[in-house]
């Protein structure tokens, strides 16, 4: 894991180049401002304070130069993810303001991936200095949580399969003094019977398992909140099995769990005033004789019957048996992340997770904290008139929408069942993923919605 607390520090008044971020529309002011061997260079270059832009401007000795940033009108956590990326090692501070959010990105910019890599290329560190001490802290666990996603769906099925999934829930909840369990076998066939039927067909050693992690004093002053996250280590589809395109990105098919598991380290990092609830149905999807089949009907944890109608829909089948034992323990709301649909990602694109709440008021807390935090949430709506499209003719319901129309409504409408209407619910259909490369988010598994349901839990809690 990267070391992100020595990148940023207080500022103390150390030696650092300077950062001038520069914006489209105070380019000429900026401009203005500068000497004229400095408007020179820049005119030479062409730098115009667009998003992006970057610029070195010497001085007057070979070790005095700074750099221009174009960023954008409000400094975003990206913006200085560009200049992080280009510029040699040494400290850094802004010409003015604060580094704020755009000190994630910075971050995050010396994260990677390089668990498989014999020699990795070493990262230059650069380090920035902030006249905001009390943000670094933060600042850090945050980007630790978003590193931790990224390891996590990076990391292939082979090695991150539901024991280790376990394992590595069990190692911080043990750094922060929480309870842990792990159900599975006979105890898993009775309690939580569609995690036990989705996992059943894999091997012994990767056996399905309900894993929890309790944390928090309890009581009227520590309401109690439950993260769930979808851990599917692996889907093949079942035996309606996907092709091989289809089957190529499923080790990132537990990004929900990733999610889940960043979150609630955050939760108790921070020592939220909760009781902290985590819940991560784990299991691979897998082909063999023992898969359950095409028209199964399975019993819920609830004892609602569920046909099958596709073994591909297997993550709502774990997560509601998950969902049920949540409510059970009346919390105060339940957050919920899975990459659940390709139809979310049909309407809504890789970047931009799909929300759905039972809840207005929980729903407009995680796009406020979603816009302040700029990790974008797009609410869908829970239409319940979609429900007939889960009718069964032998069971209480189907797992798979009819006529294949509103695939992540259908897929939303289908958790919804197994929640109390009066306890606050959202549920976010994340992609986990980033298919392409931008400066700061390298090209594979990504945190999205992380840091919005952190930003919500904090401004609610904290």
């Amino acid at each position: 894991m990267t070391d992100f607390a020595p990148l940023l520090v207080p500022d103390k008044g150390q030696h650092a180049h300077i950062l001038y971020p520069v914006r489209a529309a105070g380019f000429e002011e900026w401009l203005a401002g500068q000497p004229e061997r400095s408007r020179a260079i820049v005119a030479a270059s062409r730098f115009k304070g667009k998003p992006g832009e970057f610029l070195i401007i010497p001085g007057n000795k070979p070790d005095e130069w700074n750099a221009a940033v174009g960023v954008s009108e409000t400094l975003g956590p990206w913006d200085l993810a560009p200049a992080a990326a280009k510029l040699p090692e040494g400290s850094y501070r802004l010409a003015d303001g604060v580094p704020g959010i755009a000190a994630l990105g910075w971050l995050l910019v010396h994260h990677r991936f390089d668990r498989y890599r014999r020699d990795p290329d070493p990262i230059p560190q650069r380090t920035l200095v902030t006249p905001e001490p009390a943000r670094i802290d933060e600042t850090v666990r945050l980007a630790q949580a978003v590193a931790l996603v990224r390891d996590m769906v990076d990391t292939p099925a082979a090695d991150m399969g539901p024991a280790d999934l376990a394992a590595l829930a069990e190692k911080i909840a043990a750094e922060h003094g929480a309870a842990f369990s792990v159900t599975q076998g006979d105890a898993l066939a009775q309690g939580y019977p569609m995690v036990a039927a989705v996992g059943r067909a894999a091997t012994r050693e990767r056996a399905p398992r309900l894993i929890e992690l309790i944390w928090g004093k309890g009581g009227a002053d520590h309401p109690r909140i439950a993260i769930i996250g979808k851990g599917v280590c692996f889907d093949s589809g079942g035996l309606d099995i996907k092709p091989s395109a289809g089957m190529l990105l499923m080790k990132k098919d537990m990004g929900g769990a990733a999610h889940a598991l960043a979150l609630a380290r955050l939760v108790m990092q921070a020592k939220l005033p909760v009781t902290l609830h985590l819940l991560i149905p784990a299991v691979e999807n897998a082909v063999s004789a023992d898969a359950f089949r095409p028209g199964d009907i399975l019993r819920a944890r609830t004892g609602k019957t569920v046909e099958i109608g596709n073994t591909d829909a297997e993550g709502r089948l774990i997560l509601a048996d998950a969902l049920a034992r949540a409510v059970e323990e009346k919390p105060a709301l339940i957050l919920d992340f899975a990459t659940l649909t390709g139809a979310a990602r049909v309407a809504l694109g890789p970047e931009l997770p799909a929300l759905f709440a039972n809840d207005d008021a929980l729903a407009a807390d995680l796009l406020s904290a979603a816009e302040a935090i700029s990790d974008p949430l797009w609410r869908m709506p829970l239409w319940k008139p979609y429900v007939e499209m889960l009718k069964s003719e032998v069971a209480d319901i189907n797992n798979a929408g009819s006529g294949g129309f509103a695939g992540a409504v259908t897929a939303a409408l289908f958790l919804a069942e197994f929640v109390a209407d009066d306890i606050p619910w959202a549920h976010l259909d994340t992609f986990a993923w980033r298919p392409a490369a931008k400066p700061g988010r390298p090209k594979g598994g990504e945190a999205l919605g992380l840091s919005a349901a952190w930003e919500m839990l904090r401004r609610r809690f904290g």
